[in-house]
């Protein structure tokens, strides 16, 4: 292991690393190439060195992420690239059926905790610890994981669940821009450094969608409002709202252009997070109105207007000191709405209450005490307005209990720190990479190689770093810097820095992770981190502990007329009890570090109860320039985060352990892969000498059950077509409780699982089919039997009815034919009578018999009638016959001569075929109906007979004689 010695390696070190990199050269020579690897671990051999190039490959061919085993590596581009983030990217991933295949990503390891949330699998909750240094990019993959959460975790199907949706969406993206804005500030190495701890709790559903979400908080580095170094700037919103401000605005605010302001160094920087549009829309999604927000910025434009206060010495203790610009504190008073007077007196006189009858002593402040309380007004008050706008964001986004079931957790903290001063801030943030680190050793390097100890496998165990050293030193029992930094607050008494280094150089003397710098001209102490060393400074240090309020300041801040004021110090007597607590009843006081280590120890226990996944943000340089990598630095933060031992473990380890049980009803239907021989009836069984159901009895059966699985991988590896011939098997072994193996078996596994799943499938699916098949046929048959009996019965109803109606048509017929026969005789027997009484007789002719009479006059008028009876086979015969046609005709009785009526003779019985009349000049032919009813109507016609009107051919010629 390389020992390291304030960030730098030893002489002979640097010597080896040169001759490795030497040796090396010629063996990457031949491999694939480097930017081609996108695991670690198949780096060969796994050294700083070898990993070194092939990060640095990756970077210059624009592949900024690499995975580590358990591990994904994110190298910071410094550049947009838009195309890697994309929604449809992201769509992609989620859709694969295998993410781990594609190339590593951030998604992927969103896409692996979404999963396991859907399946179940214990535990259910998952989190995400993003760490690295400052600038790393921690800040963009949490937005960028926020932003996949909400692309694949919102598929309502409904239209109004998916606008709520959309709506709980939309507002915990717009919670990133106002965080930042108010946590975030540009520092020496990073323009977009979060100052402040945050968990994300990304809460789903049932039905695995987004449903709210849960930010949570640590330490806000409020110190910045007031104190900033010469090269940084403080919180992003100052200058957000001198810069983007209107003219109503400014003059509102009194923030005229081109002010200057103490606290507000480096103005003329312009950053991409002076955005203060952006910002503003994003309040007002989060449900923060115009109003709200004008006061949140006017009362932020009077802190501004607070710092420029500045107070002279009056050289005598008795009387206050005396501001050099009145200004400023009128300024500042009118816009947090608080009286001028009683504001100028707080910050200028300390109320002392001393004795058991509480007495009031009021004693004027040193210049630098006046200092000091008005920064301590200016941060609580931007303090109580950071917790104030978390607690907005919450009751914004934040759903109810009982409407989510798991949580996906996004940590982003502070990366490791190490400035040219450091105070107890950077102790803190050092102190929390510092159980994070162990929190990842604990369970990935030291669980992983213990697991192996117990199980009974043969293991070369990796001497990983273990910074329990470096923990005990910080906040170890009884005695470690923690402890040391609290009783000197307890103690309330003044404490000097150079007295705090004695007592911590003395007190651990004994810890090898504390470190002395005698050369340094301040007093300091030197902790050896396991990133590298770093010298805090004790000035301040206890009173930065203490963090004291004066009563004053909170009871002057409740007489604010300002409404967000009266909100953040409401006007609360237990709280002004607290405050004031009487000499003999004095509690504990709660330092920072104390409550900080509280809320880590409450954080550390919810990443225990979730399966953590780790992505290590690397940063190439520090200078913030695309396609640059510094070796160096890089080098630093590998080593730093020990990446090299996690490549080691997971390359030569087993990542995947399962229990007996749980591989036993995995993977038992393998064993139709490969079929038992019958047991030897003489061979003593697996469980004898255990009584039934014992718990050796049951291991016994489960361990035979597991060989007959693991019988199966030879015939699984000659299955597979991609394998070569003579590959060395599969490595998987058998624990006393749980089978280790790798992600090659497991594969291997789950593909003769699915084989033996697919032939299970087809059993089934071709006995269902034949099953399907057989219902079919019966049912067909049925159907046919069914549509007989019923076309049967459906043709006899029919031809029943075609029957009856048949009868009574027929019935009908007849009769209607009897009565028309019957109508019709009627009717020509009563003609015939009436014009036998009326016919005239024609002088010059001889008058014919009686019957002859009747018969013409009858005729006379009823022409087709007598058609019908010249016509007729039988009838008159002779001359009646002719006074029939003479009639149809209308020819005079009485000269007959001038007409010819043709005949044949032959045919005389048939009937009259037609008769010609020589007209004598033109003629007109007129059909005339009969005035008969029935005349025309013949029920039932003979073929020979005429019916109705008979034509008549009238053809002109000369007369003629028959």
């Amino acid at each position: 292991m390389l020992q390291q010695v304030n960030g730098h390696s030893s002489g002979s070190d640097a010597q080896g690393r040169e001759s490795l990199r030497e040796d090396l050269q010629e063996f990457l020579g031949g491999e694939v190439p480097l930017h081609q690897l996108d695991d670690l671990t198949k780096v060969n051999p796994v050294t700083l060195e070898t990993v070194l190039r092939c990060l640095q490959a990756r970077y210059t061919a624009d592949t900024f992420y690499t995975n580590a085993g358990c591990t994904l590596v994110a190298l910071n581009p410094f550049k947009p690239v838009p195309q890697l983030y994309s929604p449809e990217l992201m769509r992609e991933y989620h859709a694969a059926p295998q993410p781990q295949k594609l190339k590593p990503h951030i998604f992927t390891v969103g896409e692996q905790t979404y999963r396991n949330v859907r399946s179940l699998i214990e535990p259910v909750n998952q989190s995400i610890v993003v760490s690295g240094e400052s600038g790393a990019g921690k800040t963009w993959t949490s937005r960028c994981l926020m932003k996949f959460y909400a692309v694949v975790a919102a598929s309502p199907t409904s239209w109004e669940s998916h606008k709520i949706a959309e709506r709980i969406e939309q507002r915990i993206l717009n919670s990133n821009p106002v965080m930042e804005a108010f946590g975030n500030a540009c520092t020496l190495r990073n323009n977009n450094s979060s100052r402040f701890g945050k968990f994300i709790q990304l809460q789903l559903n049932r039905d695995h969608q987004m449903t709210g979400a849960a930010i949570q908080t640590y330490l806000l580095e409020k110190t910045r409002v007031a104190c900033q170094d010469s090269t940084e700037r403080n919180f992003h919103i100052f200058y957000q709202i001198c810069k983007g401000a209107s003219a109503d605005e400014r003059l509102q605010w009194h923030l005229p252009e081109g002010a200057a302001f103490s606290w507000l160094p480096n103005p003329e920087r312009t950053l991409e997070e002076d955005c203060f549009e952006v910002t503003r829309e994003a309040m007002l999604h989060l449900g923060i109105d115009a109003p709200t927000q004008n006061n949140i910025f006017q009362a932020l434009a009077g802190l501004l207007h607070l710092g420029n206060i500045r107070f002279a010495d009056s050289g005598d203790e008795a009387q206050p000191c005396r501001p050099m610009d009145d200004g400023a504190v009128r300024t500042s008073a009118l816009l947090l709405r608080l009286p001028e007077d009683p504001l100028l007196e707080t910050l200028r006189i300390r109320t002392i209450r001393a004795g058991r009858q509480q007495q009031v002593f009021r004693k004027p402040c040193s210049q630098a005490e006046c200092d000091t309380r008005r920064d301590c007004l200016a941060k609580l008050v931007y303090a109580r307005l950071f917790d104030w706008l978390v607690s907005v964001i919450n009751s914004s986004v934040c759903a109810d209990p009982a409407s989510w079931t798991t949580f996906i957790g996004l940590l982003d903290v502070y990366g490791f720190e190490s400035f040219p001063h450091n105070s107890l801030e950077q102790l803190c943030i050092n102190y929390a990479n510092e159980k994070l680190q162990q929190h990842f050793v604990a369970h990935y390097l030291r669980a992983q190689q213990e697991e192996y100890a117990v199980e009974g496998l043969e293991w070369s165990f990796v001497n990983y770093q273990d910074n329990q050293t470096c923990l005990d030193l910080i906040e170890g029992s009884p005695i470690s810097i923690c402890s040391l930094i609290n009783e000197e607050c307890r103690l309330n008494r003044p404490s000097s820095a150079a007295q705090l280094q004695t007592r911590i150089e003395s007190a651990l003397a004994g810890s090898p992770c504390l470190g002395h710098n005698k050369l340094s001209p301040e007093p300091s102490f030197v902790v050896l981190h396991y990133a590298g060393s770093v010298r805090y400074h004790t000035v301040g240090l206890v009173e930065k502990n203490k963090d004291p309020i004066p009563p004053e300041l909170t009871r002057l801040l409740q007489q604010s007329q300002d409404t967000l004021l009266k909100v953040l110090f409401p006007a609360d007597p237990e709280e002004k009890s607290q405050e004031e607590p009487s000499g003999q009843s004095r509690a504990p006081v709660l330092t920072v570090v104390s409550k900080f280590k509280a809320s880590l120890e409450q954080l550390l226990q919810v990443l225990q109860a979730t399966t953590p996944h780790y992505i290590r943000c690397i940063k190439p340089n520090s200078q913030g320039r695309a396609q640059a990598l510094h070796r160096e630095e890089v080098l630093n933060q590998l080593e730093a985060c020990g990446l090299v031992e996690t490549i080691h473990i997971s390359a030569a380890g087993f990542p995947i352990r399962v229990s007996h049980r749980t591989f036993v009803e995995r993977y038992a239907s393998l064993r139709r892969l490969h079929p038992r021989a019958p047991p030897d009836p003489h061979s003593p069984s697996p469980d004898e000498g255990h009584s039934e159901g014992s718990p050796h009895a049951e291991q016994a059966t489960l361990r035979a059950l597991l060989q007959d699985i693991l019988h199966t991988l030879p015939a699984l590896e000659a299955a597979t077509p991609a394998a070569p011939a003579g590959a060395t098997p599969a490595p998987v072994h058998c624990g006393r409780t749980k089978v280790f193996m790798t992600d090659a078996t497991l594969e291997l596994l789950e593909r003769g699982r699915a084989q033996v799943l697919e032939q299970c499938a087809r059993c089934i699916q071709a006995g269902w089919r034949r099953h399907r098949r057989r219902e079919q046929e019966r049912r067909r048959r049925a159907a046919v039997c069914i549509q007989a009996a019923i076309r049967s019965w459906l043709t006899r109803k029919h031809i029943q009815r075609l029957h009856a109606a048949a009868t009574v048509i027929k019935r009908a017929w007849r009769r209607w034919g009897i009565r028309m026969a019957f109508l019709a005789s009627k009717e020509l027997d009563g003609v015939e009578e009436k014009h036998s009484s009326q016919a005239p007789r024609s002088p010059s002719s001889f008058p014919p018999p009686l019957a002859q009479t009747k018969l013409l006059r009858a005729v006379t008028h009823l022409w087709p009638l007598g058609l019908v009876l010249a016509n007729a086979a039988v009838g008159v015969h002779g001359f009646p016959r002719k006074l029939v046609v003479f009639a149809c005709l209308q020819l005079p009785v009485g000269s007959p001569s001038g007409y010819t009526v043709q005949a044949q003779t032959a045919q005389e019985q048939a009937g009259i075929m037609s008769i010609r009349a020589l007209p004598q000049g033109s003629i007109k032919f007129h059909c005339r109906k009969s005035p008969l009813r029935y005349a025309d109507i013949c029920p039932e016609p003979l073929p020979n007979s005429a019916t109705g009107f008979n034509q008549i051919l009238l053809e002109r010629h000369r007369l003629g004689h028959v």
